[in-house]
């Protein structure tokens, strides 16, 4: 799956940006719906492994409910974005055989809905024109307000996606199915490591759910996700899991509650995308994180997902104070993702893990870790500008 170039758009109001980004574009939600389709129906999105058909490719301004089917094979992920990857709205967790509501408001312009199968990569893309009258271009404080307003929502939505897989997950430990438990590890951790720095900020929580063994004391027990992957992935077994899985609903039900107080700032959030990239480089692209499920690529994604949303995000502003970090941004992630993607794997493929949309690390020779590294190299020094261009006078 590949990204074609991204087009230049009409900036947004922020009013009419955040009532997208506020209503509950994770899923079905109680805004009204608006003129989308003929007579003012939904405009229909089948969301397949090979395609993503749009019922129609031109919409008036406004408020636009899209029905999303799912005949995928995994689950996936819906977005329309706006220039830069910037999210206008999507819903996430859509499985096969499932239906799911996205309603966004949606200014003049040009746009992207794109269907993630496996919620991983670039998507498959197709174009959306909404016609109508040009809404007047923000100022930068409006661009950075707007931004910090769509991560807010970004990472409450990812939070509620990491309880809501974490709980299958802990579902299918506490029925006995080791098999189902392991298929079901990776959706979550994908979720977790999306708002890593955010779970970070919160002391003690982030160990008790993202520790890992070389963190173990004689006071700070082997709990959390890695403690439960050790078990399922290393000891096929999931003796000894319920009270770490349990322990583990319970902390991310706390971490879902805290994010919400979180006072977000354009600061905050790119130095979060810089700890993000950081975080690949350490310990995702080493092998190091997942080493007994060895998924790491599921978490090289969700950490690089983090960070291009921040990116996105902050797009507008960027592109006002320093366009050409804009330039070499826009063309670093599209070409870290697509190399990402040469290493997607399906049921029979060799290397291929359930439940998780890439090969196993084990599978990566040294020439394809190599240049892995050499990507996150080369986009984790541009990223590291952003701090101190939305933070110059």
């Amino acid at each position: 799956m590949t990204s074609p170039a991204i087009r230049v758009l009409r900036l947004a109001s922020p009013v009419v940006v955040a009532a997208a980004l506020l209503a509950d574009c994770s899923s079905d939600n109680n805004a009204a719906p608006g003129p989308s389709g003929p007579g003012g129906g939904p405009v229909t999105v089948n969301a397949s492994d090979r395609s993503c058909r749009v019922a129609r490719s031109t919409l008036p301004a406004g408020r636009h409910t899209f029905e999303i089917t799912s005949t995928t094979s995994q689950v996936t992920e819906v977005y329309v974005y706006a220039a830069g990857d910037r999210i206008m709205g999507e819903v996430e967790n859509v499985g096969p055989s499932t239906k799911r509501n996205l309603i966004v408001d949606l200014p003049a312009g040009d746009y992207q809905v794109t269907c993630k199968p496996g919620m991983v990569g670039n998507g498959i893309r197709t174009a959306l024109t909404v016609t109508g009258q040009a809404v007047p271009a923000q100022t930068l404080d409006e661009n950075l307000r707007t931004a910090v307003t769509s991560y807010r929502t970004y990472v409450q939505t990812e939070t509620r996606a990491l309880v809501d897989t974490t709980a299958a997950f802990v579902a299918a430990i506490n029925s006995g199915d080791a098999a189902k438990a392991r298929q079901a590890y990776p959706s979550a951790r994908l979720h977790y490591e999306r708002i890593e720095p955010i779970a970070e900020s919160f002391g003690d929580l982030d160990p008790l759910i993202d520790m890992r063994i070389d963190d173990v004391t004689a006071d700070s027990p082997f709990v959390g996700f890695h403690a439960l992957e050790q078990l399922l992935f290393e000891k096929n077994t999931v003796d000894g899991t319920r009270p770490l899985a349990t322990a583990l609903t319970t902390n991310v039900g706390k971490l879902g509650t805290l994010v919400k107080t979180v006072g977000f700032t354009p600061l905050i959030m790119a130095n979060g995308a810089k700890s993000l990239l950081d975080e690949v480089a350490k310990s995702k692209v080493t092998g190091e994180e997942e080493r007994y499920s060895r998924i790491d690529l599921v978490d090289f994604a969700g950490n690089v997902d983090g960070a291009r949303y921040v990116y996105s995000a902050l797009r507008p502003a960027l592109l006002e104070k320093k366009p050409q970090l804009v330039t070499t941004l826009d063309q670093r992630f599209p070409t870290l993702v697509n190399l990402l993607n040469t290493h997607l794997a399906k049921p029979g493929d060799r290397g291929y893990t359930p439940g998780s949309p890439y090969v196993s690390y084990d599978a990566l020779t040294p020439e394809q870790v190599r240049a892995l590294a050499v990507e996150v190299d080369a986009i984790s020094e541009p990223i590291g500008q952003i701090s101190g261009v939305v933070t110059a006078g």
